[in-house]
């Protein structure tokens, strides 16, 4: 079992025992959480929704990301992936939600954001963390590095209403 798949298999478990379910807002990854999410037999029952919102105009429509963040801050910024996991889990019903948005290249990069700039941010009710990421490697990698860093984080945030139940 490969690393992602593992993460996916732990995440799963954690979400079954506080008996709740987990959303994606996916842009540079295409549904790669989703997918990774959904290798595991019986995430039907935690696993709510995706939205794989590759356009602004989609991250707009789909999750409710206000328009004008795009010209200020850009797609791949804090305010864009808050925005996103928020509308993701209040679009779902979900009580987690990760939302992510990246330059995974090899084109698209500038000396503010150069390729491999990954923004994070994992939703647990109103409560959000953001966090900048700058990953190595092709396309590809970057990708499967984001993946992995939101399941990781997911776990974490499981991990801690766990801790916080007793």
């Amino acid at each position: 079992m490969d690393s992602i798949t593992q993460l996916s298999q732990s995440l799963g478990e954690g979400l079954k025992r506080l008996e709740a379910q987990v959303t994606t807002a996916e842009s540079c990854t295409g549904g790669g959480i989703g997918e990774a999410i959904t290798r595991i037999s019986g995430s039907s029952a935690w696993f709510e929704a995706g939205y794989i919102t590759y356009s602004n105009t989609q991250k707009t429509a789909q999750l409710g990301v206000p328009a004008e963040l795009f010209p200020r801050v850009g797609a791949v910024s804090q305010e864009v992936v808050e925005a996103m996991a928020l509308g993701a889990a209040q679009r779902s019903g979900a009580r987690f939600a990760v939302a992510v948005s990246g330059i995974a290249g090899p084109d698209g990069g500038s000396a503010e954001k150069p390729v491999g700039t990954v923004w994070l941010a994992w939703a647990d009710g109103d409560r959000v963390i953001a966090e900048r990421r700058q990953f190595a490697g092709d396309r590809d990698e970057v990708r499967r590095q984001t993946v992995k860093a939101a399941l990781e984080g997911l776990i974490r945030l499981v991990a801690t209403e766990m801790s916080a139940r007793g």
